[in-house]
């Protein structure tokens, strides 16, 4: 059987276009700035120490990839949803992100960008282990998004996300990953700091102050 590739991922990173992107204007209101998240082996906690630090009206959307079983993804957003100030949920398709809100990947397959600037699922690329990519998630709003992007990568196994979170560098976003003794397990940022992926290398609740203030929240 044919394999079936990626239509973001397969894009070398010197090839994303930045300035090609056809404006789509919506009723709904853009988000200021759009933080992007990708984690895996010990994500759950290290997401809550990020997401702990921004207030209730911080001023960015956040949209979460977490690699975790669709089976636990809406009992991982309701938790977040209890113990952080912003309001969690999942995000079905066709939402847009929205500012003071997360929004939790939340099923097995890919969770990516449109062009219009909507979000959906994707099966595709099928035979990819991680499942939702992060890599896939950061790839599509490198080409999609117009709005400012930080993006962040958390403490996992495997390479997922380093990618992705390169190409957002180099097309100007502020890009963060994990520092090595807070993570649970030091694979996926530390094949981005490798990659010189990012700009900073900090703890989950450094993260969130980081945030706070690039986005003067």
């Amino acid at each position: 059987m044919k394999k079936q590739e990626s239509p973001y991922c397969k894009i070398p990173v010197s090839q994303i276009p930045v300035a090609k992107i056809p404006v789509v204007i919506t009723d709904a209101p853009s988000p200021r700035v759009l933080v992007a998240i990708g984690a895996s082996t010990g994500g759950p906690e290290a997401i809550k120490a990020v997401l702990s630090c921004l207030p209730k009206h911080f001023p960015g959307a956040v949209v979460i990839i977490q690699h975790v079983d669709e089976r636990h993804a809406s009992g991982m957003a309701d938790w977040l949803n209890n113990d952080i100030p912003l309001p969690v949920r999942i995000a079905r398709e066709g939402d847009r992100p929205l500012s003071g809100t997360v929004l939790f990947a939340a099923t097995n397959d890919h969770l990516v960008m449109t062009p219009t600037g909507n979000l959906s699922y994707s099966r595709n690329p099928v035979e990819y282990p991680y499942r939702p990519s992060v890599d896939e998630f950061f790839a599509s709003i490198a080409l999609y998004c117009k709005d400012e992007m930080i993006a962040v990568l958390l403490t996992g196994m495997g390479r997922d996300g380093g990618r992705g979170l390169l190409a957002l560098r180099r097309l100007g976003h502020y890009t963060i990953a994990q520092d090595k003794i807070s993570s649970i397990i030091y694979g996926m940022p530390k094949d981005a700091a490798e990659r010189g992926a990012a700009i900073e290398v900090l703890s989950p609740s450094q993260i969130g102050k980081r945030l706070c203030v690039l986005t003067a929240a």
